[in-house]
This record gives structure tokens, sequence and C-alpha cells, in this order.
């Protein structure tokens, strides 16, 4: 059955991954981007993109409106969030990061599941949990906390490792594979971008949370043709 997803994150480098890997799957039958400014799309008329203030009062109802309209539409939605500081992240204070990454994905997320949405994607880190003394590890888990209280349905939480194939990541680090193996090491940007697909793709996916990390998402990316 042909499906839409709702996405925030998507001019980010992972984020416009998955919008790529989207269009190019022949069961999605719309993307929407939120973005904070107008940004150049494809020519693909199945991308399109809604401008919100994430910083409004009104973002989480604005995103519940935005979900509705889609829903009012055949076929499942889902949704996605790819929003992330990543290496820039020693750039923000402890309130930006949480302002963002808590803030605004929490907004999104209960916006979301306020409009009717089951089936949420989320974007962290692996290692992530609320209890590390590491600043950006502990945000990565109060962030994934956040969405778990919203209660959707289904929860996929994608923890990639050492980011491959993304401008913010050196040549080199295709090396440290070797080194360090497992959840740990290097995971290809395109490959997390179709596991994200391959997520929304399986309509056997059980309820609950689950937790994806490298060795997962290599193999939810192959089980696209």
């Amino acid at each position: 059955m042909a499906f839409r997803v709702l996405i925030i994150g998507g001019t980010g480098q992972v984020g416009a991954a998955v919008v790529r890997a989207l269009a190019a799957e022949p069961s999605c039958a719309e993307v929407v981007m939120v973005n904070r400014q107008a940004i150049s799309l494809s020519a693909d008329p199945r991308v399109r993109q809604v401008v919100l203030d994430t910083a409004a009062t009104e973002f989480s109802s604005d995103v519940t409106r935005l979900a509705q309209s889609m829903i009012a539409q055949d076929g499942p939605v889902f949704a996605a969030c790819c929003v992330g500081v990543g290496q820039g992240s020693l750039k923000w204070s402890e309130e930006e990061l949480k302002a963002l990454e808590i803030g605004v994905v929490g907004g999104f997320a209960r916006g979301c599941r306020a409009a009717g949405i089951t089936r949420f994607a989320l974007l962290s880190a692996v290692g992530s949990t609320s209890k590390s003394r590491i600043r950006y590890v502990r945000i990565m888990g109060l962030k994934e906390e956040t969405v778990e209280a919203v209660g959707f349905q289904r929860l996929a939480i994608f923890r990639p490792g050492i980011i491959a194939g993304n401008v913010h990541t050196p040549s080199y680090v295709t090396w440290l594979d070797r080194l360090i193996p497992g959840r740990f090491g290097v995971i290809e940007q395109d490959d997390i971008a179709r596991a994200f697909v391959a997520e929304f793709v399986d309509s056997a996916a059980h309820d609950g949370v689950v937790y994806l990390e490298n060795g997962a998402m290599r193999r939810m990316s192959r089980t696209l043709k």
C-alpha cells in the first residue's frame, strides 16, 4: 500500500539522504518536509516542503494540522525525524542543544501523535543514554526518552555509529571500520537512509520500541529492491 511521510530534519546530511531514498521508493506517494526556511527542491512532484517556525509556541499544533491534512488523503502516513547537530554540537551550549534535540523534536513528535500518526522513525546515535556523563550522548538519550513518552504504536530508533558519506565526516574514517567494528564502527549514510525506507515499507513490523544499530540498518537496507 502506498504511504506518505512527514519528515523534519530533511535538509541535513542524513535527512536529505532519507528524502532521496523515499523519493526513489515506488510505494512512497508523498514526502512532506517540515523546514524552518524554504530550500530548493528536486523536480520530483512527490516531494514538497512546508515552512514552520519551530520556535513558535504553536509549532506542535501546526504540525498536527499538517499531519491531519496528509491523513485525509489515501494511504497511511508515517513520520520521521532526522534532526541532529552532529559534529557541530561542540559549538552549541547545552541549553541550545536541548532546545533543538528535545524541544523541537518533542514538539514535532507530539504534533504527529495528536494527528493520529502511529509510526515514527527517529535518528539518534549509538550508545545514547540519559545517564551518560558525556553531554552529547546524554542529550541523545533524553531525546529518545522524550519521543518514547509520546506513545507511538511503533517507534524505530536508529542509532548509527560513525557515518560515512557525510560531508561532516573526514574521508579517513573508513579506515576506522577495521579498528572499531560493530555498532560503534562505520556505516554508510545511504544505508541509514534506505533503512528508514525499509522501516516504513515493512507492513509486518511489530508494535513497540525497536533500537536499530549498524548491523540491523545494513540488513534492512539490503531488503529494498
